[in-house]
C-alpha cells in the first residue's frame, strides 16, 4: 500500500516566478523510509510542505494515507507528524510544558496530554531535563524534543525535514537510533537530508530531485551502480606521482585521473582485488612505497555529483 502518493505536482512562487516543483511525482510504501536528496533550491522542503498540508500545489495531486491533502487537509493532519528544519518550541517553557501544550493543541484531554508528555520525555531520554526551560537545552536535546512533539498523536506517516541539521556526530547517531525505532514500529517516513551518509543509513529508497523534478530513484546500491564499478585510489609522495601514474596506466590499461594537489591517482578497475595486487607488485618493483592505496566503491556523494553537478551542501530552506 502507498502511504504517500504525489502525482505531477507543480508549484511556482509568484515573487521572482521561481518554479519550485515541476511535474514532480513520487510514492512511499507503507512502513518504509524514502529519503529526498537534492541541492539547494531543488524543491525538497516545498514537497514536504505540500504533503503536510502547509502549502497547496498549483496543480497535480497528493494523497497521504489515501487522503487527498488538498480536499481533506484536516483528516490528513490527524495521521501525520512533522518535524521541520528548526525546533518549533517555546523557549520560555519547560520541555514537559511544551509537550503538554502540544497535546492540548491536538485536543487531548489534560490528563492524556500530561501522560503522553511524560511517556515521550522518557522515550527520548529527556526526563532529567523535563522541568528545565528550553533555552537551557543543547541543540541535540532540542531536536529530540521537537521530534517528540511530532509524535504526540502517534502518527502513521512522519515527515522529517533536515532532522539532524546542526547536530554533532554523537547527536546525529542518537537521532538515527530514534528514527530507526519509529520505522520498526510501523511508521512510514519521508526524510529530507543533505547528509548523504544519513540517507545511506536510514533509507529503504532514495529519490534525487533537482529543479523540482525527480531525476533518479532507487536503493543506495542501485544508485551507486549507475556511477560505475570499483576504482583504485593511490596516494604517493610528490616525486613519485609521474612514475606511479605511468605504472597504473600500463598495469591496468586505462588512463588514470590525477589530483596533483592531493597526489592522488585514481583509475577504474574491473577485477577488484586482482588489480590491487598487480599494482602493489609493480610499485614494489619500482621501489615506490604508497602512502595510501585502496579499492573504493562509488559513494552517494559520487551519485549526487554525477546526477546534479553539485556537491551536497547543507541548506536552510528550499
Amino acid at each position: 500500500m502507498k502511504s504517500i502518493l504525489a502525482e505531477n505536482l507543480t508549484k511556482t512562487y509568484p515573487k521572482g516566478q521561481v518554479k519550485a516543483l515541476d511535474d514532480l511525482s513520487l510514492d512511499v510504501e507503507e512502513g518504509t523510509v524514502l529519503a529526498l536528496l537534492g541541492p539547494n533550491g531543488s524543491g525538497k522542503t516545498t514537497t514536504v510542505r505540500i504533503l503536510a498540508t502547509l502549502l497547496n500545489p498549483d496543480s497535480g495531486r497528493a494523497l497521504v494515507g489515501g487522503i487527498d491533502v488538498t480536499e481533506h487537509p484536516d483528516q490528513v493532519r490527524q495521521i501525520i507528524g512533522l518535524s521541520g528544519q528548526y525546533a518549533a518550541l517555546d523557549e520560555t517553557l519547560t520541555g514537559w510544558d511544551n509537550l503538554t501544550m502540544f497535546g492540548r493543541l491536538y485536543h487531548l484531554s489534560g490528563t492524556a496530554a500530561k501522560a503522553r508528555a511524560t511517556e515521550l520525555l522518557e522515550r527520548f531520554s529527556l526526563t532529567d531535563a523535563a522541568k528545565r526551560p528550553i533555552r537551557t537545552y543543547s541543540g541535540g536535546m532540542r531536536r529530540r524534543l521537537d521530534l517528540a512533539a511530532s509524535l504526540i498523536i502517534k502518527p502513521k506517516v512522519l515527515f522529517l525535514d533536515e532532522p539532524t541539521t546542526g547536530l554533532d556526530p554523537r547527536g546525529r547517531q542518537e537521532m538515527w537510533g530514534v528514527i530507526d525505532e519509529l520505522v520498526k514500529g510501523g511508521v512510514t517516513l519521508l526524510l529530507t537530508t543533505q547528509y548523504l551518509e544519513e540517507a545511506d543509513q536510514l533509507a529503504d529508497d532514495i529519490a534525487v530531485i533537482d529543479h523540482g523534478k525527480v531525476i533518479a530513484r532507487g536503493t543506495s546500491d542501485q544508485l551507486k551502480s549507475t556511477v560505475g564499478g570499483e576504482r583504485l585510489e593511490l596516494v604517493v609522495e610528490a616525486q613519485f606521482v609521474a612514475r606511479a601514474t605511468e605504472l597504473v596506466a600500463t598495469t591496468l590499461g586505462v588512463p588514470p585521473h590525477i589530483d596533483e594537489s592531493m597526489r592522488r591517482i585514481t583509475a577504474p578497475v574491473t577485477d577488484g582485488g586482482a588489480s590491487l595486487i598487480r599494482i602493489l607488485r609493480a610499485l614494489d618493483e619500482q621501489q615506490i612505497h604508497p602512502l595510501d592505496i585502496a579499492l573504493k566503491r562509488p559513494s552517494l556523494d559520487d551519485v549526487f555529483i554525477s546526477l546534479t553537478g553539485h556537491i551536497a551542501e547543507e541548506v536552510k530552506n528550499d
